[in-house]
């Protein structure tokens, strides 16, 4: 499986982070089980190992995404997470700042100043979104007509009351394309057909359609193909422990490297 040409793929991995900036003191002492409630753990560790084989680009952060969402927008913000601001208090509940988890714990106890909110800005979102644009950059400047982004992601098994399917038993993979919008059709549906080959079950467009990021890099008009996956937390590690399961993980690493070579082998018939 090794990489015989360059091919114009780059993976994002914007929510595996855990480390807690010192501008967000509110996370230190959470217990583990609230603090990586919705962090998507250990999916680094599922998709690196293949992407690495593969030389795949790879874009992730350190920083935890309770305190700054890069799968959010810095405008994503309200007056219960940012002093003064216009927007009202709990329309941003899990926006750039986490108010609250998604099985309502809660996390920020009062508004921070919009310094701070500056500060969590120009460290964790900026950095990371100049990486990703300069892989893009990249490879427009290798000649590329059309580049192609991966962003993974984990869910929870079951949906919860604050997700669009309470109740619901998920995918493993759950494929999202901003409602057809971030990209070409065609790389859906190759995306789609590597994970299902790889021996995964998978859905479309519910119950996530796409996030920040499937909508700042996916213009299809500009050769620019982004699709958000997201991968059951339960096929790799306990959900209530949040401990990772290794048997099942390293099958789970293996299906991530088939899937992946599968997509890098047949870009070119869409490139």
């Amino acid at each position: 499986m090794s990489a015989n040409e360059n091919i114009p793929l780059l993976v994002t991995i914007p929510h595996s982070g855990e480390k807690i900036p010192s501008q967000a003191p509110w996370l230190k002492g959470l217990p583990e089980e609230i603090l990586m409630c919705d962090v998507d753990r250990y999916v680094d560790f599922l998709y690196e190992p293949a992407l690495q084989k593969l030389k795949i680009p790879l874009v992730k952060t350190e920083w935890h995404r309770y305190a700054a969402d890069l799968n959010r927008i810095p405008e994503d913000v309200d007056s219960t997470s940012v002093i003064g601001n216009k927007n009202p208090a709990g329309s941003f509940n899990r926006g750039f700042h986490w108010v609250i988890t998604t099985y309502k714990h809660q996390l920020l106890p009062e508004p921070m100043s919009p310094e701070i909110h500056k500060e969590l800005v120009d460290l964790v979102y900026t950095p990371f979104h100049e990486s990703v644009k300069k892989q893009f950059q990249n490879y427009s400047d290798q000649g590329f007509k059309k580049i192609f982004h991966i962003d993974a992601h984990s869910m929870p098994s079951v949906g919860t009351s604050e997700h669009r399917d309470p109740g619901e038993i998920r995918a493993d993979i759950v494929v999202s394309d901003s409602k057809g919008k971030s990209c070409d059709p065609r790389f859906k549906d190759l995306v789609i057909a590597a994970y299902v080959t790889a021996g995964f079950k998978v859905g479309y467009n519910w119950p996530y359609f796409g996030g920040r990021v499937t909508e700042q890099y996916g213009h299809p008009s500009k050769g620019h193909h982004t699709l958000q996956v997201e991968m059951n937390r339960s096929l790799y590690m306990d959900e209530k422990t949040k401990k990772l399961k290794p048997e099942e993980a390293k099958k789970v690493q293996d299906k991530v490297l088939f899937a992946l070579n599968y997509i890098r082998s047949n870009l070119m018939h869409i490139m």
